[in-house]
């Protein structure tokens, strides 16, 4: 759906842009798949493409010494991005959507290494992988809708986003 303007070609890079920020959280979550991804030969183009995408994000990241990097891009993007009024609406909910998923994901991976116990390696592992699929089919589908200039409907996330900027 795109309504309130129309959605030219910038807006849609710049609105599937921000969606590096929570692809660098669930590869970062899903470390054990990494490692499967570099013991396994037929699956190393996917890993390469996954250190592709999150480069510059980690060279964002890198900028900002005591690694508060992800902090600052958070308040950059929120205060720069999101509550600017001049720059497109499509722009901006794809921002937010960006942040409320990177958040999301950071929170559960937050979670589980608070429950991690001996003995249960398998069942955290299982829930770090399912924060790592779940987080790269939410940016897939978010970075493919924004690149075709619609605006991204995953239930709760889209609705906060669109609560969040009714107001500003």
């Amino acid at each position: 759906m795109t309504w309130r303007s129309t959605t030219e070609t910038s807006d849609k890079l710049l609105g599937a842009l921000p969606y590096l920020l929570p692809l660098f959280d669930a590869v970062i979550v899903g470390g054990a798949l990494m490692k499967l991804i570099a013991n396994f030969p037929v699956l190393a183009p996917v890993g390469n493409v996954l250190l592709i995408l999150i480069t510059p994000v980690i060279f964002a990241y890198s900028l900002v010494p005591f690694g508060f990097g992800s902090l600052v891009v958070f308040f950059a993007l929120f205060f720069l991005v999101v509550r600017n009024q001049n720059i497109s609406h499509f722009i901006r909910f794809n921002t937010l959507q960006a942040i409320l998923i990177g958040f999301i994901i950071s929170i559960g991976n937050i979670l589980l290494s608070l429950i991690a116990l001996p003995g249960l390696e398998l069942i955290t592992d299982a829930f770090y992988n399912v924060l790592l699929f779940g987080g790269l089919a939410a940016v897939g589908y978010s970075i493919f809708q924004s690149l075709m200039g619609r605006y991204t409907e995953i239930p709760t996330i889209s609705e906060a986003v669109h609560i969040q900027l009714g107001r500003f």
